[in-house]
């Protein structure tokens, strides 16, 4: 682990351009060599953009491996380079909502794309929290906190906690931030389509922002083209969110991702099974990978 840790360090001096491309280079061979992988991606853009063709999903997903593998490496440079450089690197749109975000409780809602640890940085304007699930290797566990600390305090919350220690930090006035569209199980989740599949989705940020009074405002960081960083939109605060129909809510927020995905589709987190829970009766999607 130390040696691999090294070796992200050298990474981080590297210019941007160089290190992304090294990145995509690295991932065109992981598309190849991670079978497994590559057929839960393929499998998800099957079932999510059957408008494509065959063809068209295989560059799709290999575009996501390259993008995926090009966020892994470009950690070195948020880990390790001077802020201001990466300060440089990161184009907020329109801008950080600071004040917005002071000005009482606020979910950030942050969907699975590939750069969403940049979307994490630019959102620390003041501090905040987010769900945190401890690694393993103690090493790379204190490697991540330290990366995640580097532009501001914040709290980090172990996921076996549960809510209550979010509403708490919802209550004193830091930003969670939230990452809602995996597939957590039945477990304090519903049916609701996903490009029209039913997926089994968390209704926990429709409930979280009732319990705390919280706005949502959701926020992607998506590549800049030929290399020049990073692009974080912040997208308005929801309206009318969540109302009473937490069902709703939930198709409101997988609508939103889906828009989202479109508009940038290689960046999405194709490799996670999202519809690996079933309702009832139904065979698995993934073939038991």
């Amino acid at each position: 682990m130390r040696l691999l840790i090294g070796f992200l360090w050298l990474l981080h001096w590297l210019p941007l351009p160089v290190l992304g491309r090294f990145g995509e280079a690295v991932g065109s061979l992981m598309f190849y060599f991670i079978p497994k992988r590559r057929k839960i991606a393929l499998t998800n853009l099957r079932l999510c953009m059957p408008e494509l063709s065959e063809r068209e999903r295989v560059a799709l997903a290999k575009r996501h491996f390259q993008a995926y593998s090009r966020s892994i490496f470009e950690r070195a440079v948020l880990w390790w380079a001077p802020i201001p450089r990466i300060r440089s690197l990161i184009h907020a749109e329109p801008r950080v909502p600071k004040e917005e975000m002071e000005s009482g409780p606020v979910i950030l809602f942050c969907p699975h794309f590939v750069c969403l640890d940049v979307a994490a940085l630019a959102a620390r304007a003041v501090p905040g929290a987010t769900i945190y699930a401890p690694q393993k290797n103690k090493l790379f566990d204190e490697m991540l906190s330290r990366g995640r600390n580097r532009f501001g305090p914040v709290r980090l919350i172990p996921r076996k906690d549960g809510v209550k220690p979010i509403l708490r930090a919802l209550r004193e006035g830091l930003p969670y931030f939230m990452l809602p569209d995996m597939d957590f199980g039945e477990k304090d989740s519903e049916f609701v389509p996903f490009f029209g599949v039913p997926a089994a989705t968390l209704t926990a940020m429709g409930r979280i922002a009732a319990a705390a009074r919280a706005k949502v405002i959701p926020v992607i960081a998506t590549y800049e083209p030929n290399y020049q960083g990073w692009r974080v939109k912040f997208y308005p605060a929801w309206e009318n969110y969540p109302g009473d129909d937490m069902i709703e809510a939930t198709r409101r927020m997988n609508a939103f991702i889906e828009d989202r995905v479109r508009e940038a589709p290689a960046e999405y987190f194709w490799t996670h099974k999202r519809f690996k829970t079933r309702p009832a009766g139904e065979p698995s999607v993934y073939d038991d990978n």
